[in-house]
């Protein structure tokens, strides 16, 4: 397979990406066999492996002993509960569980009661981006393949393939790192604010 073979390939795959809409999520409380049959069904795109977990009960009761998710009511979980996994879900790839925690204080402090803003509200606000995004990224992997290309002019065949195929993972490898160092960044800063 060629770079350009695998740049598509890429493309093909972020493309049938998609956000849980909160329209999907069921109005009525879930136990947790059928959140995780939800959550396994509906993100199951983002799997990288066919035998990765997206959701595993231990799991769910990792989140809630840690404080990331607030318990159950009555075994059942509600539509916030499901919220805040798909949040959790996507935060967990990149930040530490103590972070996320930080993160989801001001949200975890609101659950449950209806306010301005509730949880609903926010994920809806948050996913109304997706396909902005989406577009900027897309953009933003074609400039850093077009880029790659450039580098290792002086080798040649397989050779440069390989090596022009690190330089595109190093750039978007650069890219996550430096967007995690801020998110941590203000994760902490906004922890010494509110420690004030």
């Amino acid at each position: 397979m060629t770079n350009q073979d695998l740049y598509k390939e890429l493309l093909r795959k972020l493309s049938n990406l998609e956000f849980i809409k909160p329209e999907e999520i069921p109005n009525i409380d879930l136990y947790m066999d059928q959140v995780t049959t939800f959550m396994n069904d509906h993100l199951s795109d983002a799997k990288r492996r066919e035998d990765d977990k997206i959701l595993t009960k231990t799991m769910i009761n990792n989140y809630a002993k840690n404080n990331l998710l607030p318990p159950p009511v009555k075994k059942k979980y509600s539509k916030e509960h499901m919220l805040l996994l798909i949040f959790i879900y996507y935060m967990k790839s990149f930040l530490s569980i103590t972070d996320i925690q930080e993160l989801f204080s001001p949200l975890t402090s609101h659950f449950g009661k209806r306010e301005k803003w509730n949880l609903e509200d926010i994920y809806s606000e948050v996913v109304s981006f997706e396909s902005e995004e989406m577009n900027r990224l897309l953009k933003d992997i074609y400039a850093k393949f077009q880029l790659s290309k450039t580098s290792f002019a002086d080798a040649e065949g397989e050779e440069q393939e390989e090596l022009q195929l690190f330089s595109f993972i190093c750039m978007l490898g650069f890219d996550v790192y430096l967007k995690k160092r801020m998110i941590e960044s203000i994760i902490d800063i906004q922890k010494k604010t509110t420690e004030r």
